[in-house]
């Protein structure tokens, strides 16, 4: 396995979704995810809550507006065995109460390298 103290920090490119784009049902919000996850930070920067979905069906999590989810799954964990977010998952997005007239919702993903 190496060194595990070799373990860098890295990061995708920031995933995002206009409010246009945001509708009843999911959409992705970006790409799949090309690394092991560690760290998730996602911000709903639209005028209304979103719904949030790991698998595009089933409600997992509503952010309010401004509001903001940082989960941190296995950020101080030297070792590149144990839970992460797995590679290839995609973050889906919806309205919660009614449409958004502004902002975007985003997806940051941070992995060890």
């Amino acid at each position: 396995m190496g060194n595990e103290t070799e373990i860098k920090f890295g990061a995708e490119t920031l995933r995002s979704l206009a409010f246009g784009s945001v509708g009843a049902a999911y959409a992705a919000l970006g790409t799949a995810i090309a690394n092991p996850a560690r760290m998730l930070y996602i911000s709903n920067q639209t005028d209304v809550a979103l719904s949030f979905s790991f698998d595009g069906t089933n409600d997992h999590f509503v952010l309010p507006t401004e509001g903001f989810l940082l989960l941190d799954i296995a950020s101080n964990r030297l070792s590149k065995v144990g839970l992460f977010l797995k590679q290839g998952s995609i973050l889906y997005v919806k309205q919660t109460d009614g449409a958004a007239s502004s902002g975007s919702v985003y997806l940051s993903v941070f992995f060890g390298e």
